[in-house]
């Protein structure tokens, strides 16, 4: 292959990738996103505390992978306001010393206001910045019977809600005027007490920051 050629080849492909798209964001603009949403959380834990004594160092909480959406309405070319929904994410909670606790199911909805700095402009690559409330609620707590059996009883456990600030970036890649390719990172900061009591009594308790990473990878659609 001769050397124009190739500079040829080369060009073209630079400039598939650099190409415009056919239309800026504008005000009044609907994005929806959907696709999978990774919750890696990043736990902080106090010790956990039996009858009020601290007997255990703390607990860990595993990862969960769910279907989430989310809908951006576009306030002007860039600024958007966002609102995220998933299925809801189940996780395993267990403690430092290896000993299953039990499990817990919860609901992230987020509001974020979004910044997009080229949102004005054509380009195909559209970064953001959002930064925005989350609430989280729990719901579906089990025990695991290996606690239990510590215990000495059958147990119920129960986490309290959460508020708190969430930050994001990701970006938008334009296949054409409305299909978008999407990735997308966001810190969350999320704070729980875990309270589980057993029939006979016993009662153990433990305050933890989740704050997880939320990382999604999707398809979207710009009405």
């Amino acid at each position: 292959m001769s050397f124009n050629v190739k500079a040829l080849l080369m060009s073209a492909a630079v400039a598939a990738v650099v190409a415009p798209a056919a239309q800026a964001l504008e005000g009044g603009d609907m994005i929806v996103r959907f696709g999978a949403v990774k919750v890696a959380p990043n736990v902080d834990s106090g010790p956990v505390s039996l009858n009020g004594a601290p007997t255990f160092k703390g607990v860990e909480v595993s990862d969960d992978t769910q279907f989430g959406i989310s809908g951006t309405y576009m306030l002007a070319p860039t600024v958007g306001i966002e609102l995220l929904a998933a299925t809801p994410f189940e996780h395993d909670i267990t403690l430092e010393e290896g000993v299953k606790v039990g499990s817990t199911k919860h609901l992230p909805p987020t509001l974020s206001v979004q910044y997009y700095p080229l949102g004005a402009s054509q380009s195909k690559w559209q970064p953001y910045l959002g930064l925005g409330v989350n609430y989280t609620t729990f719901f579906s707590e089990s025990v695991d019977p290996e606690l239990e059996a510590a215990l000495g009883a059958p147990a119920e456990m129960e986490l309290d809600d959460s508020w708190g600030l969430a930050g994001q970036v990701g970006v938008d890649y334009y296949i054409n005027d409305k299909w978008l390719i999407n990735a997308s990172a966001m810190y969350a900061d999320i704070n729980t007490s875990a309270t589980i009591t057993a029939d006979n009594g016993n009662v153990a308790k433990v305050d933890a920051d989740l704050d997880p990473w939320v990382y999604r990878l999707n398809v979207g659609y710009k009405f």
